[in-house]
C-alpha cells in the first residue's frame, strides 16, 4: 500500500470521488475524458490494493451521539493489538499508533452515557497493558468546505458536473432514529460506500425501493455522508500528526476556524480537557511539519501551548476495519 503513488488519473479519480462517492463509472469517466473501462479499471486497483475506497461514514452528531477523542498510554509490546482491538469496535474510527509506539489516539462515538462509561471507565482502565488513559468530549468540529486533502485536481466546471443535487431539508422534525435495516445498511456502507443496491437490499432485508429511499433520508438528515477513505502517503503526504492546543477562550472559534482552512488540517475541533483544541495535520515530510508549525501554527498568538505526536501507524481511518 505504500509503496502506491497516484498519478494524476488516479488523483483526479480520487477528487471526483470525493464530490460524489456513488457517482457511476461513466459519468466520471464522461467529465474526465477517459472511458468508462478505465475509470472501473483504475478505481479497482487502487480499492484492491488498499489505497482508496469510497465508504459511507455516519455523523453521529446528527444522531445525538456524544464523540470523544482517547488518548492511551500503553506498553510498546501491546500498542498494535490493543488499536487493533479498538479498530474493530465499529463506533471508533482514526486510530493511530503514535509516539514511538507508546500511545494511541482514537476517536469513538457513543450512543449513550452507559457506552461511554463501559468503555471509558471499565475497559480500558482494566486492560493491563494500557499505563494511562485521557479522554476528551468533542464540542465542535471545523472542517474546511470539501475537506479534500487531495489538492483540487478538478477543474471548477468539473466539479459542478460532478456534484450530486442537495439533498432536501430532513422531513423528521426531531432527527432521524436508526431502524435495524438502517445499521444494517449503514454497516454495508462502512465497508465500501459503493456497495451496489442489490446487495444493499440483500443486506438489509428491504426491497430496492425502500433501500433507495432509506438512503435519501439518511443524507436529508446528514447522517450519511460518502467520502474517500485513503492513504496520505499515496498522495506523497508522509508526516501526520495529532496537535493538542491550549487556546484563550475568546479567541478559541477564530483560531479554529484559521486551521481549518490550512490545507495540512483534515480536522479541527474544540475539546473539554487540559487543552481546547485538537487538530489532525497531514504534510508532505517532517520538514514541511516544521515549516508548518513554525509558520502557520506559531504566528497564532491566542495559542498558549502546543503538544505534537507523529502518527507511526494507521489501524482505522473513516471506514469499517478491514482485517489484513
Amino acid at each position: 500500500m505504500e509503496s502506491i503513488i497516484l498519478d494524476e488519473l488516479d488523483r483526479k479519480l480520487a477528487h471526483a470521488l470525493e464530490i460524489d462517492g456513488r457517482a457511476s463509472f461513466s459519468r466520471i469517466g464522461q467529465v474526465l475524458g477517459v472511458s468508462e473501462t478505465t475509470v472501473a479499471r483504475r478505481y479497482r486497483r487502487l480499492r484492491s490494493s488498499g489505497v482508496l475506497r469510497v465508504v459511507g461514514a455516519v455523523n453521529g452528531v446528527a444522531l445525538g451521539y456524544m464523540s470523544w477523542t482517547i488518548r492511551l498510554r500503553c506498553t510498546p509490546d501491546a500498542a498494535t493489538s490493543i488499536a487493533t482491538a479498538l479498530a474493530r469496535r465499529p463506533d471508533t474510527y482514526w486510530v493511530h499508533v503514535m509516539s514511538g509506539g507508546t500511545e494511541i489516539s482514537c476517536f469513538v462515538q457513543l450512543r449513550t452515557e452507559g457506552e461511554r462509561d463501559t468503555l471509558l471507565l471499565e475497559k480500558l482502565p482494566r486492560t493491563h497493558w494500557v499505563l494511562g488513559v485521557s479522554a476528551h468530549a468533542m464540542l465542535h468540529g471545523f472542517m474546511r468546505p470539501g475537506n479534500w486533502s487531495g489538492g483540487d485536481r478538478l477543474s471548477p466546471d468539473q466539479v459542478e458536473q460532478l456534484r450530486p443535487p442537495a439533498p432536501e431539508p430532513a422531513p423528521e422534525p426531531d432527527g432521524v432514529t436508526l431502524g435495524p435495516a438502517d445499521e444494517r445498511l449503514l454497516a454495508a456502507l462502512s465497508v465500501d460506500g459503493r456497495t451496489g443496491l442489490v446487495e444493499l437490499a440483500a443486506a438489509s432485508g428491504l426491497q430496492e425501493p425502500a433501500v433507495r429511499r432509506r438512503l435519501a433520508r439518511l443524507s436529508r438528515a446528514g447522517v450519511l455522508a460518502y467520502t474517500v477513505d485513503i492513504a496520505p502517503a499515496a498522495l506523497g503526504h508522509k508526516a501526520e500528526a495529532r496537535l493538542w492546543m491550549s487556546v484563550r477562550p475568546s479567541q478559541l472559534v477564530p483560531v479554529a476556524e484559521t486551521l481549518a482552512q490550512h490545507p495540512e488540517a483534515g480536522f479541527v475541533a474544540v475539546t473539554t480537557g487540559p487543552t481546547n483544541l485538537v487538530a489532525a495535520v497531514t504534510c508532505r515530510d517532517n520538514r514541511a511539519f516544521y515549516r508548518y508549525l513554525v509558520e502557520r501554527i506559531g504566528v497564532l498568538d491566542a495559542i498558549t501551548s502546543l503538544e505534537t505526536a507523529p502518527v507511526m501507524r494507521t489501524v482505522k481511518r473513516s471506514g469499517a476495519f478491514l482485517p489484513i
